[in-house]
């Protein structure tokens, strides 16, 4: 079967349909939900990565790119960080 031919077989592309884009923030009532979800499933950590995110309003990869050393000096938890998006 030759590829170029133009055929009735085509197949779709892999988004139709579907929305693409940048998605619409999380309303208020959502983030809210959320959090007493993670809460109630007593998931600490999920809730701490969750309210970092929110409140800073990191995108994903400089919220999985963030370390430790990033917000805490010596024994002592840093009220303020600074992270660099690339």
């Amino acid at each position: 079967m030759d590829v170029n031919s133009n055929t009735k077989h085509a197949q779709a592309p892999w988004n139709k349909g579907k929305l693409t884009g940048q998605k619409p923030p999380l309303k208020q009532k959502e983030i809210w939900a959320i959090r007493i979800h993670l809460q109630l499933a007593k998931q600490t950590r999920e809730l701490a990565l969750f309210n970092l995110a929110i409140d800073s309003k990191l995108r994903g990869c400089g919220l999985v790119s963030l370390r430790v050393q990033d917000v805490v000096h010596g024994a002592q938890i840093a009220s303020r960080a600074v992270i660099m998006q690339r």
